[in-house]
């Protein structure tokens, strides 16, 4: 049975741990940052209630840590823990470990993980809930050759070959034509098994000019399950996303209906609870859409769906954690409200391949204004460390409609100054600008075939 959360470990780090001790902090619930050695002037360290220190700066030894974070749990009489996004948020050993010691994990069981986790089981699992998925080959077996260009010719190309463990766009391939098929496949192969520790792999059908759409699911421990409308992740680089908007241009009131229904119905397939994302790819000639994945956590772009539907969705998380119910938070469905886009601020270099680019913040200017949020561990005199990922924030925008989203993060853009590093800054300003975008005329591989940075 759920029990009332009194005190929250954030297993994490950057700017996502400190949106979850904000949220902590106006829910009246005490918080405990967690930090590496590399992390020790951090600003969640600052702001959270405590903070204890979990390890050397290496990932492996601190924030990947499952022993380390719940002895931190333990030390500091913690009964509950955030993962937050990336390191241990969609590990079900974390989660079962947290379960083991009697302390709230806030986010979904082990078992809805494990079932969503693997996107082979995941595919079979939607099939059987009636959620549209692409056509493809589960389990395939690389050295099975035969069995390979059969289903080949039956799906046809261009195809995807994907790691079934796989995430952050690794353990993926494209094949354009049939004589290429098996040295791809063993290249896919080979990578998942290096980034994964499982080659296992599958085959789907590449919808070609699609639009990456996700949707931002809850559920309760009493089986209800909300859908927050829709975040259009289309922009991407290397199948890693840049830009995030909500709702999607592409995206009309029927079709919204549609594709926040299937999630919800993937959603009660693996009795999920708390926030979610189903994933989608939707061909929008044919307005047709296929289950793509779920990631079992919050995801970095959840503030566009935050500010177009009203809702803070980490205290919702908090809140349905301790046995709340998602009808009692939100006796009528929530409905949209204006449009939001999502700018990821990275240090890395638009000019130099974005080469990563992280040191010492010299000095810092902040956007302000109406409808103006900047997510960020940065600050002047920062020096951010080489061991983590190139995300130093997050700047979103909200506007009464597209056009006044667009050109408030214009205005946005100009006024993030940031010196002593490099930032993909300028990237997203020549993007904001291109016509293309603007006219919301882009899929998932626009950018990489179409965009060129100027030199």
């Amino acid at each position: 049975m759920p029990k009332k959360i009194s005190k929250v470990l954030i297993a994490n780090r950057g700017e996502i741990a400190l949106r979850v001790i904000r949220a902590c902090k106006e829910l009246g619930i005490q918080s405990v940052a967690v930090y590496s050695e590399a992390d020790e002037g951090a600003l969640h360290v600052r702001h959270a209630d405590e903070a204890i220190c979990i390890g050397p700066p290496e990932s492996a030894n601190s924030y990947l840590a499952i022993d380390k974070i719940i002895d931190a749990a333990k030390q500091t009489k913690a009964n509950a823990i955030h993962p937050g996004y990336g390191f241990l948020s969609e590990n079900p050993l974390f989660a079962e470990a947290c379960e083991k010691n009697k302390i709230t994990f806030i986010g979904p069981s082990a078992d809805a993980m494990r079932a969503i986790g693997n996107k082979t089981s995941a595919r079979e699992l939607m099939e059987k809930a009636n959620v549209p998925i692409a056509p493809g080959k589960n389990d395939v077996d690389r050295n099975d050759t035969k069995t390979i260009l059969t289903e080949i010719k039956r799906i046809g190309v261009p195809l995807l070959v994907k790691a079934s463990a796989g995430g952050g766009g690794r353990g993926i391939r494209l094949i354009e034509n049939e004589k290429e098929a098996l040295e791809i496949i063993d290249l896919a192969a080979n990578e998942a098994a290096s980034a994964f520790g499982d080659a296992t792999i599958f085959l789907e059908k590449f919808i070609t000019g699609a639009r990456h759409i996700e949707v931002q699911i809850m559920g309760d421990a009493h089986g209800n399950v909300i859908a927050f409308g829709e975040r259009d992740c289309s922009i991407q680089r290397r199948n890693q996303k840049l830009i995030e908007e909500s709702p999607s241009p592409a995206v009309d009131e029927e079709l919204r209906t549609a594709i926040c229904n299937a999630a919800i119905e993937a959603a009660k397939s693996c009795n999920y609870q708390n926030a979610g994302t189903v994933e989608f790819l939707l061909d929008e000639k044919t307005k047709q859409f296929y289950f793509l994945e779920v990631n079992a956590r919050l995801q970095v772009e959840h503030p566009v769906t935050e500010l177009v539907y009203g809702v803070d969705l980490v205290k919702t998380q908090l809140k349905v954690a301790q046995g709340e119910s998602l009808t009692n938070l939100f006796p009528t469905q929530p409905t949209p409200r204006g449009w939001s886009i999502e700018c990821r601020i990275n240090g890395e270099d638009p000019f130099s391949e974005f080469m990563p680019s992280l040191g010492l913040i010299g000095s810092l200017e902040l956007p302000n204004g109406p409808g103006i949020r900047f997510d960020s561990m940065i600050y002047e005199g920062l020096d951010v460390p080489l061991f983590y990922d190139s995300l130093l924030g997050k700047l979103i925008v909200w506007g009464v409609d597209r056009q006044e989203a667009i050109a408030r993060m214009q205005r946005a853009l100009i006024e993030l100054q940031i010196g002593g590093i490099q930032t993909n800054i300028p990237f997203h300003q020549e993007l904001l600008n291109n016509n293309a975008f603007i006219t919301g005329a882009f899929h998932t591989n626009w950018l990489e075939e179409n965009f060129v940075m100027p030199s």
